[in-house]
């Protein structure tokens, strides 16, 4: 086997892309990562800023669920330290613990209707009380009460985990999601930024034969037959050629039909590809002290604010993230609309303005970065219930990460889920050659 013949290329070193490279090459696949960045984790990689290790995307990782099975049934070291209580709420300016009371305490400390919201949530755990797909969260929400407290908590749950304000997330997605999945009850922080798990699954495809090419870039894929052959790599100032049994792109179904060639493609498919090409947008502020700032071991949500879904303490868990005697932290936001074009500027500042009036001590707080994840670079690049198949048209090629994940899912673990149902079928489709 020379370096150009692969079982599996898999494209883009991101969460979705090192999940699947990560189980074919345990599987026996002879499997090729190719990734455009000098780095692995994509949206959900850390960035080393004066001795800090600062996350510029996805900064948890789930566990107990298909995230920490991946890890185990491929043998990738899992150094995830989980916060207890591993989520905090301000409310009335008091940071609650919510953990074993659920919707109904926090809730009740919200509003009197609090049980009858509770009864609609219950009422979602089966098919028949969910609602139809045109009514948003916000909407659904208004069913029950006008109180703004309650309305800025599921907001803000839209925006932490779906990167969608509630006007923009159907209900029907933000119910089952929180009445049937797991719905990061149980996360944490990795010590060495939202990186290392990343690094793991590649020293995972290395070991097992296969090889992550860093600062490299499929430029077009080989189309014979219907069918992907293999593809041209620009790597270190050179062209490479290589070719493949099959073929799984993490770059989103958007940037995998240029690098096939439209006219490669059946015009109905180019054309679904295009409707759902609605990346979604977030705002992250970087920032740590020389003192605490957050009790909160993990993160901590609000009910009032304009922006500001939550803040996360990196260092209570994870004091390696920060050079000693700093404290580190993250406040995210999601803009007005997140879909679609806002005005960068207000939006940020709007976010500033919260971290200022939620966080005693942030005027005072040294800020290493403000990433703005949005376009071709979002925190999802598809809205939770508007996601394409895995499958495409050419029957070797398929799709895994966010713009396909399943129904009602979202982050990094929908990026795992997506890999194990594309990984099944490949498995299915191509024996490993002995």
């Amino acid at each position: 086997m020379t370096e150009n013949n692969w079982d599996a290329l898999v494209i883009g070193a991101g969460a979705g892309g090192l999940f699947t490279a990560a189980r074919l090459s345990h599987l026996g696949y002879k499997t090729l990562v190719v990734e455009r960045l000098d780095k692995v984790g994509g949206r959900a990689s850390t960035d080393e800023i004066d001795g800090f290790k600062v996350n510029n995307g996805a900064i948890v990782i789930e566990l107990d669920g298909i995230t920490e099975e991946t890890f185990d049934e491929v043998g990738a070291k899992f150094d995830i330290r989980r916060p207890e209580p591993p989520l905090l709420y301000r409310l009335s300016g008091k940071d609650v613990d919510v953990t074993g009371g659920g919707w109904g305490f926090l809730l009740s400390k919200l509003t009197r209707q609090g049980a009858k919201l509770v009864q609609g949530l219950g009422a979602a755990r089966n098919d028949s009380g969910l609602p139809e797909n045109e009514m948003s969260t916000a909407e659904w929400v208004s069913k029950y009460t006008k109180n703004e407290s309650v309305h800025g908590i599921f907001r803000n749950m839209c925006g932490s985990v779906f990167a969608v304000g509630s006007e923009e997330l159907p209900a029907r997605v933000f119910l089952t999601y929180f009445t049937r999945k797991s719905a990061f009850k149980k996360f944490g922080f990795s010590p060495d930024g939202t990186i290392g798990v990343w690094k793991a699954l590649a020293e995972v495809v290395e070991k097992n034969g296969g090889e992550v090419w860093l600062d490299s870039e499929v430029t077009s894929l080989t189309v014979v037959d219907g069918a992907i052959t293999g593809a041209v790599i620009a790597r270190g100032g050179e062209t490479v050629e290589i070719t493949s049994r099959f073929t799984v792109s993490d770059i989103g179904p958007f940037a995998t039909v240029d690098i096939v060639g439209r006219d490669n493609l059946p015009a109905d498919y180019v054309a679904q590809v295009d409707r759902a090409n609605r990346p979604c947008a977030m705002i992250s502020v970087n920032f740590a002290a020389q003192r605490k700032l957050v009790n909160a071991p993990g993160m901590l949500s609000f009910a009032q604010t304009r922006r500001l879904c939550y803040v996360a303490n990196f260092s209570e868990l994870c004091p390696e993230m920060s050079p000693e005697g700093w404290y580190l932290y993250q406040g995210t936001s999601v803009p007005k609309p997140a879909i679609g074009d806002f005005d960068e500027e207000s939006e940020t500042q709007l976010l500033l303005q919260d971290l200022r009036d939620e966080i005693d001590g942030f005027d005072e707080a040294r800020i290493l970065s403000i990433n703005v994840t949005r376009d071709g670079w979002p925190p999802q690049r598809a809205v939770a219930g508007f996601d394409l198949p895995h499958d495409t048209p050419l029957g070797n090629l398929w799709n895994v990460g966010d713009a396909v994940k399943e129904y009602a899912n979202g982050g990094t673990t929908a990026c795992a889920e997506t890999a194990k149902i594309v990984v099944d079928k490949i498995r299915d489709l191509y024996p490993v050659r002995a």
